[in-house]
């Protein structure tokens, strides 16, 4: 999402691993109420001021400013009560039980399906508990992890300080945002192309999470195909493409740097089919498209990128081969 999405006290970047990166993530994750001034450069943004609005006759929803992550989820189950209290919650918890999702196809113990506000309440304190403004003792949450993580590195670099865990890299586009805002573009052809095999690959992530929370008359072993196919592209290509980008070469405009995936969308709002039989047949048809387009970057490889990239091209049949198994 564009940066404009967020509320104007937070700022999300892509950054590499450092002290720059830990202390602005462990600042986003921090418990509501402690005092942290954040890393220099990502300062809180000046608010940004609201076109006056009538509360009382409201029908349009504005943007609303959040403090912490903490402070969204409390915000999220004060908002559950409010409605519930307001609309009763047999009206306000209204989606179909077996559109929600379960450890069943998921293998995650505490997913907990929301049916009703107990539920609903239960999965937000999961959520919490876990990192994202935690409650309690915040030293095993997220905000504590990455605390641990930063004195550990900063310890690092005192006793070494040429030690760099990271490689050169640079957030990198393929081709120009269509809002014209100045990108660095990947000019190195076969780095480009590696980069738009990612991107292509996580927008069909995107398509068939989209069909396994939205889908029609999908049988269970179907539900569990599109969520195994899924959660498969994220470990077996999305994760090794992406560390392999990042040792490619940006090109001559950046002659010393590597190119840091975007994740770039080809399209914001493509990922919804109504009708199973033909959401299906396109999704198994882009896959194998994206599978035939590793193969060519597998032939035309750099040296030294063929194992890997061969093993993608490889999931990839795989996975395309699963989705036409389960059509």
């Amino acid at each position: 999402l564009p940066p404009a999405a967020m509320p104007a006290s937070v700022q999300m970047a892509l950054l590499p691993f450092g002290e720059a990166a830990l202390r602005h993530f462990a600042f986003l994750e921090r418990p509501e109420g402690l005092d942290m001034a954040d890393q220099e450069g990502f300062a809180a943004l000046a608010k940004a001021r609201e076109l006056p609005h009538d509360e009382a006759d409201e029908i349009g929803p504005h943007l609303q400013d959040f403090e912490t992550v903490g402070h969204l989820y409390r915000s999220i189950e004060d908002g559950f009560a409010s409605l519930a209290e307001r609309m009763g919650e047999d009206r306000l918890f209204i989606g179909p039980g077996k559109a929600q999702a379960t450890s069943e196809h998921l293998g995650f113990d505490e997913l907990t399906a929301v049916r009703d506000l107990p539920s609903a309440r239960a999965a937000i304190d999961v959520i919490v508990e876990q990192g994202e403004g935690a409650r309690g003792d915040w030293r095993d949450a997220h905000f504590g992890r990455l605390v641990r993580v930063l004195d550990e590195y900063l310890a690092i670099r005192e006793a070494h300080p040429d030690f760099e865990p990271t490689r050169p890299v640079v957030l990198a586009h393929v081709r120009p945002l269509a809002t014209g805002q100045d990108v660095a573009l990947i000019g190195h052809g076969f780095t480009a192309r590696s980069a738009d095999l990612l991107n292509a690959t996580y927008e069909l992530i995107l398509q068939l999470l989209a069909r396994y929370f939205a889908h029609t008359d999908e049988t269970p072993q179907q539900l569990q195909t599109l969520a195994e196919v899924a959660v498969g592209l994220m470990k077996l290509v999305v994760k090794p493409l992406g560390s392999l980008i990042t040792r490619m070469p940006m090109g001559a405009d950046h002659p010393d740097a590597t190119a840091g995936p975007a994740l770039e969308l080809f399209y914001e709002t493509d990922y919804l089919l109504p009708d199973r039989v033909a959401a299906w047949a396109i999704m198994e048809e882009r896959l194998r498209e994206i599978a035939d387009l590793a193969t060519r970057c597998r032939d035309e490889c750099i040296p030294g990128f063929l194992p890997g990239i061969s093993r993608i091209a490889d999931a990839l049949r795989y996975e395309a081969e699963a989705l036409a198994a389960a059509r």
